[in-house]
């Protein structure tokens, strides 16, 4: 039996926008990187100058396009390619809240959320969220390291999922190395 290549990605959050030093819920939202974000991008850019990077993939809002373009640019490649499937998860009721608002608007529903039980009033279905950024990533494997921009909310879903643990709120510009072998994606936290 053959087996194929082990195929390397680089899955980064996107720079700090406005809202995230507000802590508000972003989800859909799409809310431009701010100075510190594009900052952010650079400083990602110079992280991953000698991992041999030959591809840049991005979700198709702003935050994680603008990080991506950055990246790319600096890199001498060519721009990203886009894929919605690698969008943010959609908070529905939530988005433009902070976490006390959303306590304090919508009990309820916080609750439910905080215990992992339900998703937000027009909000996305965790079980969707994974399968939405599964199907993505599947379509960025390919030869060559790929760098891939995309959102705390559904990379933290899909990386719990793929690691079977719980694992911490994903801050700006975090970066992880997810390998592929051909049958299953296997991830770290990469320092």
């Amino acid at each position: 039996m053959l087996r194929c290549a082990v195929r390397r990605i680089l899955l980064a959050r996107h720079g700090q926008t406005a809202w995230n030093v507000l802590g508000r819920l972003q989800g859909h939202t799409d809310i431009e990187l701010d100075p510190t974000g594009r900052e952010q991008a650079r400083a990602l850019a110079d992280a991953v100058r000698d991992a041999g990077v030959t591809r840049v993939w991005s979700s198709d809002l702003a935050r994680a396009r603008e990080t991506a373009a950055i990246v790319a640019t600096v890199l001498g490649l060519p721009q990203p390619e886009v894929d919605p499937d690698l969008r943010e998860r959609r908070f529905g009721v939530f988005e433009g809240l902070t976490r006390e608002e959303c306590a304090a608007n919508h009990p309820d529903a916080w609750r439910d959320w905080v215990a992992q039980t339900s998703h937000p009033p027009g909000g996305e279905p965790r079980a969707d969220a994974i399968l939405r950024m599964q199907r993505a990533m599947l379509r960025v494997v390919a030869d060559g390291t790929t760098l891939v921009v995309s959102h705390g909310g559904v990379m933290r879903l899909w990386l719990m999922e793929l690691l079977g643990t719980t694992i911490p709120l994903v801050g700006n510009a975090t970066m992880f190395e997810v390998d592929f072998d051909g049958a299953a994606f296997h991830a770290k936290l990469r320092a």
